[in-house]
C-alpha cells in the first residue's frame, strides 16, 4: 500500500513568505527554500529581517489570512484522498499553517512551531526533528508502507529521495538541474497521471 506525502507551499498553496514580501513590501523575503537550501540559514535570515521592519507573528498571519489554495489544490487532494492516505510535510510552522489547512479540508500536517516571546515577536522557531521530511519517510516505511512523495524545492529533495518513488512538482530549473534522476511534472493533470501509476 502507498502513502502519499507531499509539500505545502509551492503544491498546493502559494509560498507564504512570497506573500509576506508582496504585502509589505520588503522585496528580499521573497527568497524561498527554491534559492536557499539551507533552511537553518534562511529562518535565521528571516527572522532578522522581521525584527529588522518590526513586524510581528500577526502581521505575518494578516497575510497568510489573505492566502487561497492554488488553482485545483482541492479537487486533486479530493482526488488522492479517495485513493490513498495523504500526509502534508512542510517546512512551515502551526502558527502559520491553520487557516491554510482549514482552506484544504484538513488534510494530516507535519510541520514545525515557531518560538514567540511576550510581545508577539517570532524570536526562534523549533523544527521538529533534524531533516524532517526524510524522517517522516523512513517511519511510514517501517511500517511497510511504499511512499510516494511529491514536492518543488530543494528541501523535499531528501524526502524525494529516500521515497519509494520522488516526484519534482513545478519545481525552478536550479532544483531541475541539481536532481535531474527526480520525474518531472509542472501541472496536477502530469502529477495525476504519474500517480495513477501507483495508486
Amino acid at each position: 500500500m502507498y502513502v502519499i506525502c507531499s509539500d505545502l507551499e509551492g503544491v498546493f498553496v502559494p509560498e507564504v513568505w512570497i506573500n509576506v514580501a508582496e504585502k509589505t513590501g520588503i522585496s528580499i523575503l521573497r527568497k524561498t527554500t527554491r534559492d536557499e537550501p539551507d533552511y537553518d540559514k534562511l529562518m535565521k535570515w528571516r527572522i532578522g529581517i522581521l525584527k529588522e521592519h518590526g513586524l510581528k507573528l500577526k502581521d505575518i498571519q494578516d497575510v497568510i489570512a489573505l492566502i487561497k489554495p492554488l488553482e485545483g489544490a482541492n479537487e486533486f487532494i479530493d482526488w488522492i484522498k479517495h485513493r490513498s492516505q495523504l500526509i502534508v510535510v512542510s517546512d512551515t510552522f502551526a502558527q502559520f499553517a491553520d487557516p491554510l489547512m482549514d482552506q484544504l479540508d484538513r488534510p494530516t500536517l507535519f510541520c514545525h512551531e515557531l518560538v514567540i516571546d511576550g510581545e508577539n515577536n517570532i524570536v526562534g522557531y523549533k523544527i521538529r526533528q533534524p531533516d524532517p521530511k526524510r524522517k517522516v519517510v523512513e517511519a511510514l516505511q517501517s511500517l511497510k508502507y511504499k511512499v510516494i512523495a511529491f514536492g518543488d524545492s530543494y528541501n523535499d529533495t531528501s524526502m524525494l529521495n529516500q521515497a519509494d518513488v520522488g516526484i519534482l512538482f513545478r519545481p525552478p530549473d536550479n532544483v531541475i538541474r541539481d536532481f535531474p534522476h527526480l520525474p518531472v511534472t509542472q501541472n496536477y493533470k502530469e502529477l495525476r497521471q504519474l500517480l495513477e501509476k501507483y495508486i
